[in-house]
């Protein structure tokens, strides 16, 4: 069973960092593409953030320079850190992943497998 549990969501004011984490269980996580996605309140879910299996990580433009991700293949984990944060970036962040090189790593339909989400609120 593939499992991928986040950790790490909260409140925070505007200008404030965050740092989550994603455990997979269930897969050689060596070999998976990951990534950051997050979904606000009546928008789609939009990736943020990814990293292929060798460790190249790409961002969307609006986090470009403010998040880090980044892996830790011995203890399957997976890290978003979030600085400078704004209240725009207010969204429920999942994790994602799937097997090899995604044929996207910014579309929901590049990934076979998702976390439950954990929530992050960014205040003025």
């Amino acid at each position: 069973l593939v499992q991928l549990v986040e950790s790490g969501g909260g409140s925070v004011q505007s200008g404030g960092s965050l740092g989550l984490s994603c455990v997979a269980s269930g897969v050689t996580y060596s070999t998976y593409s990951m990534a950051w996605f997050r979904q606000a309140p009546g928008k789609e879910r939009e990736g943020v953030a990814a990293i292929s299996v060798t460790g190249t990580a790409m961002y969307t433009d609006s986090v470009k320079g403010r998040f880090t991700i980044s892996r830790n293949n011995a203890e399957n984990t997976l890290y978003h850190q979030m600085n400078s944060l704004k209240p725009e970036d207010t969204a429920m962040y999942y994790c994602a992943g799937t097997v090899g090189r995604t044929w996207s790593y910014f579309s929901r339909s590049g990934y076979t497998y998702w976390g439950q989400g954990t929530q992050v609120t960014v205040s003025s």
